[in-house]
């Protein structure tokens, strides 16, 4: 037996989730700014204080940086686990796919392009 979303309660209700009531489309929306931000304030203090080890640095804003894609797509973008959001995920997986093959493949010809051309100190030598 489903549930309607009206016939669920309150608390039933996932955070990206529509919902009816103005109000509580409002919370949400402020809920998920108020992460948003306190995540970028939180990276801005972990690059200018000592509170993580030099080398952890960029690890830690990289777990910054995937929780704060997190809440932008549940909050903001109303990326659920629903049935109704299976072509929300299918086109925001096509998306992924599709940025990273281009990181990877203009990371493979450059990486190629270095391999096979000369440097500028050969190049300078066989000038006459």
């Amino acid at each position: 037996m489903s549930q309607t979303p009206s016939t669920m309660g309150v608390h039933d209700v996932a955070p990206g989730e529509e919902s009816d009531s103005f109000l509580s489309g409002v919370a949400t929306y402020a809920i998920g700014l108020a992460l948003a931000l306190m995540m970028t304030a939180t990276a801005f203090w972990v690059v200018h204080s000592r509170v993580l080890w030099g080398p952890g640095i960029p690890i830690g804003l990289c777990v910054l940086a995937i929780a704060q894609m997190g809440v932008h797509l549940v909050f903001f973008l109303h990326i659920t686990t629903g049935p109704d959001n299976t072509n929300n995920v299918l086109a925001l997986a096509f998306g992924v796919i599709i940025v990273f093959l281009v990181i990877v493949g203009s990371l493979w010809i450059m990486a190629n392009l270095n391999h096979n051309l000369m440097s500028m100190d050969e190049i300078m030598m066989k000038q006459p």
